[in-house]
């Protein structure tokens, strides 16, 4: 019998718009991810990379951990996760409508 190989998976998230206490928030987005996902994290610049195995790191889950992070900071209101290339998620400002 064969074993089932787990293959690495490596998943970019564009934080750069991603603005608060700017250099604070992407590094508790790291933290938040690696709690969460058990995977390597490392950020540079904007741009936090995840490695990991398995279903810990399909695209969904990480979006709505993603969410779940916008949420738990109060962040949802002001910014979106959509997909960006195969392996990469964005954070996105949302596009707030002003009013009269």
């Amino acid at each position: 019998m064969k074993m089932a190989e787990t293959k690495v998976v490596e998943m970019k998230v564009d934080a750069s718009e991603l603005k608060g206490d700017e250099k604070n928030l992407i590094e508790k987005l790291s933290d938040f991810l690696k709690e969460k996902t058990g995977g390597e994290v490392s950020s540079e610049g904007g741009v936090v990379t995840v490695k990991g195995e398995g279903e810990a790191l399909s695209k969904k889950y990480l979006r709505i951990t993603l969410k779940k992070f916008l949420h738990k900071h109060e962040l949802q209101e002001f910014f979106r996760v959509i997909g960006g290339e195969e392996n990469q998620l964005k954070i996105k400002m949302r596009k707030l409508e002003e009013e009269d």
